[in-house]
C-alpha cells in the first residue's frame, strides 16, 4: 500500500466530533518503515492534535528521526496543507528537498518541498553559540 492509501485509510480512524474535519498523515523512514497519524480533536480547543504531528510522535517512539517522504490528505476542495506548527514539525526530521504530497479525496495532489512549505524554517543553526 503506498502512502496516499495508508494517509486515506488512517484518516477514517480521526476523532473529529467537533469539526468532521478528518486528515490523515503517512510518512517513511530511511529504511522503508512508514508511520501513520490522524486528528485527534478536543472539546477544550485547541488541545487536539493533528494527523502529521500523530505519524511524527509514532516514529519518534519506534526510536527513528528522520523522514524521507510524507502524504497528508483530507476531504477537502483542493489538497490540504499542514498547519503551521506541523510544517515546523516535519522540517525539524526532514531535509529541505524531502516531498510532501498533499491530496483530497477527490484526488487531486500538490508535490511540494519542506522548504516550499515552509521557507525560512526555523533551525538547529538558529541555535548553534545561543
Amino acid at each position: 500500500m503506498n502512502l496516499r492509501d495508508r494517509a486515506e485509510q488512517v484518516s477514517r480512524n480521526a476523532y473529529a466530533p467537533y469539526s468532521k474535519f478528518h486528515v490523515g498523515a503517512a510518512l517513511k523512514t530511511p529504511d522503508g518503515t512508514v508511520f501513520t497519524g490522524c486528528n485527534v480533536e478536543n472539546v477544550a480547543y485547541p488541545e487536539g492534535t493533528c494527523a502529521e504531528a500523530g505519524a511524527i510522535a509514532a516514529m519518534c517512539a519506534a526510536g527513528q528521526r528522520e523522514i524521507v517522504e510524507m502524504a497528508v490528505i483530507a476531504d477537502s476542495p483542493d489538497p490540504v496543507p499542514p498547519c503551521g506548527g506541523c510544517r515546523q514539525k516535519i522540517a525539524e526530521f526532514a531535509a529541505p528537498d524531502m516531498r510532501v504530497t498533499l491530496y483530497n479525496l477527490q484526488g487531486d495532489a500538490v508535490s511540494m518541498t519542506v522548504a516550499e512549505l515552509l521557507p525560512g524554517a526555523f533551525s538547529q543553526d538558529h541555535m548553534d553559540g545561543a
